[in-house]
């Protein structure tokens, strides 16, 4: 093992300082079980300071609603065990469910909600009277830990949020300016498309990053609204620069020389103009009008004798200009967040809509099955529990709340339930050790504190190194849990073994029930991503309402950025192409706003309602009919195409054209109304 960096040394002092302190008032204070306190601490720790914040308020949201859940259960049913085990175990199944949705840090709250019912219900169970005091005793211990791991690592040397937060933005603006400046030069290759997915895997981390931004300590934090708002331009400018990389392409392809003369001096302006660094944003703001002017004098007039060539450069001047409002828009968000960082806010006139995280993709099926597996193998432990009248029985149905819960937003959970299960074992000599041996030798706090600094000092270094962090921090809650769950002053050696015993059987019915009920591969995964985007792209046709081009290209954008590693992790055979998803993502924009465009002009032309329809209709029975099986979508489509020219409706004559182009790749090129009466 090599020495321990600064970082990772002063990250490991901060806990074992946060954690000390905690332990040091519990124990004045004389907290029935004072190692909780210490056990928070390490809980909530963080490197960085913003996420300890929010962790922070989180886990007292959290435990304050789960004990306050026992505190109303327990005595109502603790004359019925069968009754009070299956609505603690449905109660966990529910908090889980609803933090699985719930893609933010508030998910924490909502999932410490559950096993903090579990923790203090089931030990309760054997003396139902006490369980007000031991609510209030757990709340009064995990409060104290909390605050003080926030103390610490806030005051003495805090990492921000702020600063990191700033780098991986800039690293996503630079990955976006290199793809424009490939599309726009056509220099684009499909084998690129994984680096476009680790773009959109960069807006959703970002997004969801952000979200602890309030609580952090930079200067940023007074402009995370201006943040939330780059994700959403950013996350815009995905299909955008999509759309653009596929119409260069093709028309280069349809004639080498389609995009010479004007064309290429425009494209290569707007690559100029993407490249610089604005200093002055009035005149950015001026030149970026300049260019729209140019890229659409340059779109041929739409009339009913529109050929395929002028439909594609109408789509693609359309896709241009949607690209310069968007990146001068990232560019002003950009400067107001360097502004923040400055300390110099910059307050706007103007009013932006900022999207929620809660556009985000939700799998409520997977969250289903995780709580459905949570709860049975509760009620598996508890019936074990009841059936053989075992004194420590509980312990088996805390550890199995606490792991089905800890480990659900997994694809296969059961790898990372193993590895805590095998350091939890490794901890068993050294909990036996400290239980049974050290802790009634100790009797003044010095000492207390100078037996566990080896220790403790030793795990937080391993546990701030990514390639040690799952390890030692199972080890440290091995040691922690067992400390924090057993009179430290009674415990023997009966006692410890019949912890440790339940403690490694609800770990092991965690296992079992995750295996049977929740378990899934990459690719079951990638392929439930493919189709939660196809069953949103075949109920737009139908919404209630029209639907957010904004909202619709962040959530399919965010399934891109889920999918992205599980194609990696999938069979090589399967045919589970990224590029699919980015198709999708420009069909779906297409469509939106197809179905957003004037109503006055969708009542004359009624083709549009029956193409919308049809595409419906094919997304609804993907991937078994492709568009290439589907019958007469092609046909109406050119007839939905040829109408619009006729009524000359430039973007609605550019989505189609995307449509088409995305579904039909390789069709015959549309033919204009007049070559069509001919018979061409």
């Amino acid at each position: 093992m090599s020495w321990p960096n600064r970082n990772e040394l002063i990250y490991s002092l901060k806990c074992f300082a946060a954690a000390m302190l905690a332990l040091y008032i519990a124990l004045r204070i004389g907290l029935a079980r004072p190692f909780w306190s210490m056990l928070t601490a390490y809980v909530v720790a963080h490197p960085l300071s913003g996420p300890v914040r929010s962790k922070a308020v989180y886990r007292v949201a959290g435990t304050f609603v789960g004990s306050s859940m026992t505190i109303v259960m327990v005595p109502l049913l603790a004359n019925a065990p069968e009754i009070l085990s299956l609505a603690l175990a449905l109660w966990v199944a529910g908090c889980l469910y609803v933090s699985l949705l719930d893609r933010t840090p508030r998910a924490y709250a909502f999932m410490l909600a559950g096993y903090t019912a579990a923790l203090i219900g089931f030990p309760a169970v054997i003396d139902p009277a006490t369980i007000f005091d031991v609510a209030l005793a757990r709340v009064e211990e995990i409060m104290l830990g909390i605050l003080c791991a926030t103390v610490i690592h806030s005051l003495f040397f805090p990492r921000s949020l702020g600063p990191v937060l700033a780098r991986r933005l800039e690293r996503a603006v630079i990955d976006a300016r290199k793809w424009m400046q490939d599309a726009l030069r056509g220099a684009s290759q499909d084998g690129e498309s994984r680096d476009r997915g680790k773009l959109a895997a960069d807006i959703t981390e970002l997004r969801l990053l952000s979200t602890h931004l309030p609580f952090d300590t930079s200067h940023l934090r007074w402009t995370s609204s201006a943040i939330g708002q780059l994700h959403d331009r950013l996350s815009a400018l995905v299909p955008l620069l999509s759309g653009v990389e596929d119409r260069v392409r093709e028309l280069r392809k349809i004639h080498p020389e389609s995009l010479s003369g004007p064309w290429s001096a425009a494209l290569e302006q707007v690559e100029q103009w993407a490249l610089q660094d604005a200093s002055d944003l009035a005149s950015d703001a001026s030149r970026a009008a300049e260019l729209r002017d140019t890229i659409l004098a340059l779109a041929p007039p739409v009339n009913a004798d529109t050929t395929w060539e002028e439909a594609m450069k109408i789509n693609l001047a359309v896709r241009l200009v949607g690209l310069t409002y968007a990146w001068q828009e990232c560019r002003q968000l950009r400067h107001e967040i360097e502004a923040g960082l400055k300390g110099h806010p910059v307050a706007t006139k103007e009013e932006r809509i900022r999207l929620s995280p809660s556009v985000l993709h939700r799998d409520r099926g997977m969250a289903l099955l995780s709580a459905a597996a949570a709860a049975i193998a509760i009620m598996a432990c508890c019936a074990f529990w009841i059936v053989t009248a075992w004194p420590l029985g509980y312990a088996a149905a805390m550890m199995a709340a606490v792991f089905c819960s800890l480990f659900a937003t997994q694809d296969d959970p059961v790898p990372g339930m193993k590895l805590f299960m095998q350091f939890t074992l490794w901890s068993i000599p050294m909990s036996a050790l400290y239980l049974l041996v050290i802790l009634p030798a100790v009797h003044n706090f010095e000492s207390l504190l100078l037996v566990l600094a080896p220790l403790y000092i030793v795990l937080g270094v391993l546990i701030a190194r990514p390639s040690t962090g799952g390890k030692a921090m199972a080890f440290l809650f091995g040691v922690s849990g067992t400390l924090s769950m057993m009179d430290t002053g009674t415990a023997d050696l009966a006692s410890f073994l019949n912890f440790t015993i339940g403690q490694l059987a609800g770990i092991g019915a965690a296992m079992l029930f995750t295996r049977l009920l929740r378990t899934v591969s990459a690719e079951h995964t990638a392929r439930r991503l493919l189709r939660a985007g196809w069953r949103e792209l075949a109920g737009l046709a139908r919404s209630a309402r029209p639907p957010s081009v904004t909202e619709v290209s962040a959530r399919m954008l965010d399934r891109i950025a889920l999918l992205t590693p599980r194609l990696a992790m999938a069979p090589v055979h399967e045919n589970l192409v990224a590029v699919d998803a980015l198709r999708d993502l420009r069909v779906g924009l297409n469509m939106t706003q197809l179905i957003t465009s004037p109503e006055e002009i969708r009542r004359r032309l009624p083709i549009l309602h029956v193409l919308l329809n049809s595409l419906s209709e094919h997304f609804r029975t993907m991937p078994d009919r492709p568009a290439a099986a589907e019958p007469g979508l092609l046909d109406k489509l050119d007839e939905a195409l040829q109408e619009t020219c006729a009524l000359a409706q430039r973007d609605m004559v550019a989505a189609l054209v995307g449509i088409r182009r995305d579904l039909f790749p390789d069709a015959r090129p549309y033919q204009m109304a007049s070559a069509v009466e001919k018979g061409l």
